[in-house]
């Protein structure tokens, strides 16, 4: 019997611990730049018109680290920006499950959260009411996204920075982002330092246009597309757009568009071929080097 109770709860007791001791960075001293001083405190809670995990009011941007096990870290990490129309983070699908799943084949993870638009209450809400009326959306947004294109930068920065800290290789950190955070991903791979060039892109039903006027670097990193035609927020444009801009660059790209999988399919079960899209990425991260030691 006790042989047995150990074999159970020793394993649930690890993982239980591991869950409870993720690290939280701070990505910068004091008041970020840009930033004033806020009083707005950052916000979990569940939302029911998303069903999922949201954070909102995010003014001081952090970076949660995922480590895989010794015996599978490969060198390599992974920058992760959840979506949420820059007014709210998809925390658990598009982040915190994106991270496991990534640490569970070596590589290093690490859930940004960048900084958001102020909101009230309940911030899906909000968002639906706003992105009716588009002029009216941009104008609450606009002033944030600089801001939280600025975090991904900085964290791509300071993750190659700390590289050693986390025994990863500095030319081996990407950058995957969901929906608005796949805007902050592509922006990052327009507009990044040589200090800050992230190994791999990877956009996933992103949004936004200004990659129309951005020219592709010349030592742009390959590039991950993924998003479903039936998307309801209607981004695929942006999707097509980037791939055709990168490969017209003759950079490496790869791009996955399903039929099925409406906005926001994340890392949710669908009972459609967009569940596997992780998958797909791992298969090309494989492909790319990223996952071999």
């Amino acid at each position: 019997m006790r042989t047995l109770v150990t074999r159970i709860f020793l394993p649930l007791l690890l993982l239980a611990t591991l869950a409870a001791a993720q690290e939280v960075i701070p990505l910068y001293p004091g008041t970020p730049p840009g930033s004033t001083l806020q009083n707005s405190p950052e916000k979990e809670y569940f939302s029911k018109l998303w069903n999922t995990e949201v954070v909102t009011n995010v003014t001081k941007p952090t970076l949660t680290v995922f480590k895989p096990v010794p015996d599978l870290k490969n060198g390599t990490a992974l920058v992760i920006c959840p979506g949420g129309g820059f007014m709210a983070l998809s925390i658990t699908s598009e982040g915190i499950d994106v991270a496991k799943y990534m640490a569970a084949r070596g590589v290093t993870a690490f859930v940004l959260k960048y900084r958001l638009a102020h909101t009230g209450e309940d911030a899906t809400q909000e968002f639906t009411t706003l992105y009716a009326d588009k002029a009216k959306f941009r104008e609450t947004i606009g002033s944030v996204v600089p801001l939280a294109i600025a975090d991904g930068l900085a964290a791509v920065i300071y993750v190659r920075q700390h590289a050693s800290e986390w025994g990863i290789s500095p030319d081996r950190v990407g950058i995957i982002g969901f929906s608005a955070g796949g805007s902050v991903a592509s922006a990052v791979a327009f507009h990044y330092a040589p200090e800050g060039r992230p190994a791999f892109v990877a956009p996933i039903y992103a949004g936004g246009d200004s990659y129309k006027e951005a020219t592709v670097p010349d030592d742009a990193p390959p590039m991950f597309i993924a998003a479903a035609t039936d998307d309801n927020l209607g981004l695929v444009p942006t999707s097509l757009g980037l791939y055709e801009k990168w490969t017209a660059a003759k950079k490496s790209a790869e791009l996955h568009i399903y039929a099925k999988g409406g906005h926001g399919f994340g890392m949710r079960a669908h009972g459609l071929p967009t569940d596997h899209w992780i998958d797909r990425f791992a298969d090309w991260m494989e492909l790319e080097g990223w996952l071999k030691k």
